[in-house]
């Protein structure tokens, strides 16, 4: 992987990022700038080779792959149908970000703090399994599962609770509506581009009334985004 000099500027000095990375992950990095590269978003450096986005995309899969074979072994008499939705809900970008920022990864993520919507958005999330990427090419796959059991699924996730709710706003809100006797529809706004990647824009109408739109990097996620919005302001759910 090749890194740019500029990339070390962003950080402090080696020492300090060492000792935040050490309390997050339980151990201390080896190779740095992979996990330099973890923790920059493309907001502040574009060039694919220096930002998070290859690192997300390889740490992504083998999140997929540790969180099923952990599932598997939780859960040895459950269908495939089961496995599958639940290692969606602990997989999916709310999840995740919610985990990167009890962990304070949020704190040492590099990105454009003048765009405001970046900092509510799923980014950390998506440092996360950059991070777990970095681990990944540092330390093996050995350390990798170690970290993903011990750090995120023990320590942050309580997969019985989440196994019993449903976060599926979508399907919670158009279930409500139905109940209701009144209609929901979900339409695409704007779509507009963020570097090299697209954001969605979906609105909520609520008997042909635009009760509030949400963002995501894809359809799906901008639809549960405006769902969850929605079931909050039709008071259908209390804000968390």
């Amino acid at each position: 992987m090749r890194l740019a000099s500029k990339i070390f500027y962003l950080f402090s000095s080696d020492k300090e990022l060492r000792l935040r990375l050490e309390h997050i992950l339980g151990f201390r990095p080896g190779y740095l700038p992979y996990y330099q590269t973890a923790l920059i978003h493309r907001s502040k450096i574009e060039d694919a080779e220096q930002n998070n986005e290859r690192l997300e995309f390889l740490g992504d899969a083998i999140l997929g792959a540790l969180v099923a074979e952990y599932l598997f072994k939780k859960y040895p008499l459950q269908p495939e149908g089961f496995l599958t939705e639940l290692r969606s809900r602990l997989v999916r970008r709310e999840t995740l970000n919610n985990v990167a920022m009890r962990m304070g990864l949020h704190k040492l993520v590099q990105y454009n703090k003048n765009d405001r919507g970046l900092g509510s958005s799923h980014i950390f999330g998506n440092a996360l399994e950059a991070l777990i990427g970095a681990i990944y090419l540092d330390k093996g796959f050995v350390k990798t599962r170690k970290f993903i059991i011990q750090q995120i699924i023990r320590k942050h996730l309580d997969v019985t609770q989440i196994e019993q709710t449903d976060t599926n706003y979508k399907n919670q809100l158009l279930a409500w509506a139905q109940k209701q006797g009144h209609t929901v529809r979900f339409e695409s706004m704007e779509e507009k581009k963020e570097g090299t990647r697209k954001i969605f824009m979906i609105g909520v109408y609520y008997n042909d009334e635009l009760v509030c739109s949400g963002n995501g990097y894809n359809k799906k996620d901008a639809g549960q985004v405006a769902a969850k919005k929605a079931l909050i302001q039709l008071g259908v759910v209390k804000d968390e």
